[in-house]
């Protein structure tokens, strides 16, 4: 059976699925966030655009000829990308964890803060969190959206792993 799925997952196809498997997280997210009316907040719109950016690195790297110094190249990008959307899941986490302790307050809008300040200042407010970003809005088996984040930058950053070894 791990024949056949190692198999499966050589060359093209791995790279895809992992295309297509970002590209559903932030399908789901959007799913979510219309079935239950919820609006995003600057966390979980950084976490979307990660997640978009490792699927767009795996798409790329369907087309690299394996055995190539670009495809560990791609490798590193992919799990350096998937880290930085852990950092920002655990962040994201961590106000949750500490709503109690934050002051209540809603803030600016994600493309406010992009369009209206520099774009490190825009970077100190997206991750400096604001009330909404603490607040917990959905759960699945007890996990909230952050959480759920991490486990999936996790485990798309050693699929990239898993897929470079599996290609060598």
């Amino acid at each position: 059976m791990q024949k056949k799925i190692s198999e499966t997952l050589k060359g093209k196809t791995g790279y895809l699925l992992g295309f297509i498997s970002c590209f559903l997280i932030v399908a789901l997210a959007l799913v979510i966030q219309t079935q239950y009316n919820l609006d995003p907040c600057p966390l979980c719109i950084s976490q979307r655009i990660i997640f978009m950016s490792l699927g767009v690195l795996f798409f790329i790297a369907a087309f690299i000829p394996p055995k190539m110094l670009l495809t560990r190249i791609f490798t590193g990008l992919q799990v350096l990308t998937a880290l930085g959307g852990a950092c920002v899941a655990i962040r994201h986490w961590y106000l949750q964890a500490n709503k109690e302790s934050m002051i209540a307050d809603c803030g600016v809008g994600f493309d406010y803060m992009f369009e209206n300040f520099p774009l490190e200042k825009a970077l100190k407010l997206v991750f400096r969190g604001t009330g909404d970003c603490a607040a917990i809005d959905w759960t699945f088996l007890g996990l909230t959206l952050p959480q759920l984040g991490l486990i999936s930058f996790i485990a798309m950053g050693l699929y990239a792993i898993y897929l470079l070894n599996l290609n060598k």
